[in-house]
């Protein structure tokens, strides 16, 4: 959208806005903590949207993602929160901060390498994927079974519903896991490729990345029994 500016989180000072948004909009309540978590740790995953009008200065829109190690055998990439303000919905914004997301995470190194076939055909002590597995971007979130609004966005994205979590949430409601695979982009064929991501403004961007930022963290895994995090 022409309209809308989107940019990385630039620090601390955007906490208060990102809290507000997701707290008005989403029914999952989340603590300080959680957003620091998520946003200390992967500040250049997560995105905010803005109009264009200079006397507006709050966002409108924000994600917040993560990449972290998946039972220590591949990376994933992961959506938290994903929050639009109601008056401004229907102008492709939550897509256009998720595709913001994904492009981001390709960038970083995200390379999951054929997870399915890992998982069926070879022992968990397996670490080293054969080199003809492809490595592709997985990408996982959970929504509410009854959010139909965030499924149709997701599933026009691309994603698939994997598994329904019974009484997932804290207000008793049941969730979906999608999951979202991103072949893989060869950038070094000499092709010219075309992105339809709207861009990012650098002026307010100062992250630096890194060639690799998956690591392994402990607090919120992304194992099917203790997700803790959503994004709906």
């Amino acid at each position: 959208m022409s309209d809308i500016i989107y940019r990385q989180y630039a620090g601390e000072s955007d906490l208060p806005h990102i809290m507000a948004l997701v707290q008005n909009e989403l029914s999952e309540p989340y603590v300080i903590y959680t957003f620091r978590y998520f946003l200390h740790q992967w500040p250049h995953l997560s995105f905010l949207a803005y109009p264009s009008d200079p006397s507006s200065s709050e966002p409108i829109g924000v994600i917040v993602c993560k990449q972290s190690m998946h039972k220590d055998l591949v990376n994933r990439g992961y959506i938290a929160m994903l929050s639009v303000s109601k008056n401004w919905r229907k102008r492709g914004i939550a897509s256009s901060l998720v595709r913001n997301s994904i492009e981001a995470m390709k960038e970083d190194g995200v390379d999951e390498a054929s997870l399915l076939s890992l998982a069926f055909c070879y022992p968990p002590s397996y670490s080293v994927p054969p080199p003809t597995l492809s490595p592709f971007l997985q990408i996982v979130l959970e929504t509410e079974f009854d959010n139909y609004a965030a499924l149709s966005l997701y599933e026009s994205l691309g994603f698939i519903r994997e598994k329904r979590l019974y009484r997932f949430y804290l207000n008793g409601k049941d969730a979906f896991r999608l999951v979202l695979v991103v072949p893989p982009t060869d950038s070094d064929d000499g092709s010219d490729t075309t992105s339809t991501t709207p861009s990012v403004s650098s002026k307010r961007s100062g992250y630096r990345r890194n060639p690799y930022r998956a690591i392994r963290v402990t607090p919120y895994s992304d194992d099917e029994d203790d997700d803790e995090v959503s994004s709906r």
